[in-house]
């Protein structure tokens, strides 16, 4: 099930769209969410889905460990090169809108030291549904919610469900098992939001991550055009 609300627009556009040399930096797209929601394993998907035609790295956000960065390393998504961990020491959201600085040199260290990339996704811990990212650190941000969460979520609202560019609740293929009604999802989450997207997924299923894709390279040509 896809919910499509002008998935081509083009998401707010960080501050400072250029590298110090001039050229223009890579996008970022942040990805946010709750424990548990899937986070890691659609940044894996989405790696294995562009790493052919997109040159792209990825920043993971962990409180006190390296754990969603090796779990992308165990799995051989990108070289080890195009991974950086960030142990953020406190709530994940500190690091992603707070004080972003850590962040920020992470993602500066991977276009100097593998650039010049397209895209770095910039993975948050797992927090809850007040978690935002700071326009000052990436240019769109994907939310990540799922199923087994309730199918409440949608309605609860926060800045995370209403106001992130894209709105994913995944594990579709869970909802009978955990009596999660996704057509009550699907109506919440469009009143919630209004015309931002929504998007469907089960990454186990025959579209697996090929939809948020889609989306990121819509992101990516509004970016470079």
């Amino acid at each position: 099930m896809h919910l499509h609300h002008s998935p081509d627009a083009p998401a707010a556009v960080s501050a400072d769209a250029h590298r110090p040399d001039g050229s223009r930096r890579a996008l970022r797209i942040g990805l946010g969410g709750p424990v548990g929601s899937g986070k890691t394993a659609t940044v894996a998907a989405l790696c294995r889905e562009l790493r052919d035609k997109l040159s792209l790295a990825v920043v993971t956000n962990d409180i006190y460990t390296r754990e969603d960065a090796e779990f992308l390393l165990r799995n051989a998504v990108l070289p080890p090169e195009r991974i950086q961990a960030v142990e953020t020491g406190a709530c994940p959201h500190t690091a992603i809108r707070d004080d972003i600085s850590a962040n920020l040199e992470a993602v500066e260290e991977l276009e100097d030291t593998v650039g010049p990339l397209d895209l770095i996704l910039v993975e948050s811990g797992g927090d809850n549904l007040t978690a935002t990212f700071s326009k000052g650190l990436v240019d769109a941000q994907i939310f990540v919610i799922d199923v087994a969460g309730g199918d409440d979520i949608p309605r609860k609202g926060g800045p995370g469900v209403t106001t992130a560019d894209l709105l994913i609740v995944n594990k579709t293929d869970l909802a009978p098992y955990v009596g999660s009604d996704l057509e009550r999802m699907a109506r919440d989450a469009k009143e919630q939001r209004g015309d931002l997207p929504v998007l469907f997924t089960s990454l186990t299923g025959p579209q697996g991550v090929a939809p948020v894709a889609d989306w990121v390279r819509g992101q990516l040509a509004a970016w470079t055009g």
